[in-house]
């Protein structure tokens, strides 16, 4: 009788373990979706900046989080202007809100008119000058065309 009980309780006791570690996989898995969608949200929105010129504005649209503005082709929106610095300007997605920041440049950046001196949000309807280029940042009906 003590051979039985004794094998019992080891069934108990093995099937408590193998419940154990079946729970605690369900909630390292639900954990790991939760950080996914977390980071999926925190992914920067799609940028667009109009390149306004003479002719038809020229839409440049951007998926990652920092941009880099400048005269160097190996820049994000390479400008080929003079009055724009190898390195202009820096855009950056962070506290759910894109920010733009001077690199020190000759000319300066400038944000409606503003010279930009530190980091400063960015909004739709913005005007970006950077050194002679002029950028502005459309509105969601223009966003949601392209």
């Amino acid at each position: 009788m003590t051979g039985t009980v004794l094998l019992v309780l080891r069934l108990l006791m093995a099937l408590l373990l193998y419940a154990f570690l079946g729970v605690a996989l369900y909630l390292l898995w639900r954990d790991v979706q939760r950080h996914g969608e977390l980071l999926a949200a925190r992914q920067a929105p799609p940028l667009t900046l109009l390149q306004m010129g003479e002719a038809e504005p020229l839409a440049h649209t951007f998926h990652r989080a920092e941009v880099l503005i400048g005269r160097n082709p190996a820049c994000d929106l390479a400008l080929n202007d003079t009055t724009v610095s190898v390195r202009h300007a820096h855009l950056r997605y962070h506290h759910a809100q894109w920010w733009v920041e001077d690199l020190g440049s000759t000319n300066g950046t400038f944000l409606n008119d503003e010279p930009v001196t530190a980091p400063v949000v960015l909004t739709e309807g913005d005007v970006l000058r950077v050194g002679s280029v002029v950028l502005q940042v459309p509105g969601p009906a223009v966003n949601a065309q392209g």
